[in-house]
């Protein structure tokens, strides 16, 4: 049981790093989108992320990413959805 809690501590720390190196290489643009060609709210627009990073996994491309980077990527987008959502 520790060492399961140990390594959600270790991935979770992941995805924290990945969520903030993303938004300080994007800007906010998750919750403030410039919407040039897509028009929505965030939170519709994060779920389109989340439908093609699903889709990417879904096929399996390796050229594209590979699919650990695709569920890391999910995870985030996840997290982004629900600060989104309790906005």
């Amino acid at each position: 049981m520790k060492e399961t809690q140990n390594k959600i501590r270790k991935t979770m720390k992941e995805v924290l790093d990945l969520l903030i190196s993303k938004n300080k290489q994007y800007g906010d643009s998750a919750m403030n989108p410039t919407r040039i060609f897509a028009k929505g709210s965030a939170e519709d627009l994060i779920r389109v992320r989340i439908d093609d990073k699903l889709n990417r996994l879904l096929q399996g491309d390796k050229s594209i990413e590979r699919d650990e980077d695709v569920i890391l990527d999910l995870i985030g987008y996840l997290v982004l959805l629900l600060i989104a959502v309790r906005k």
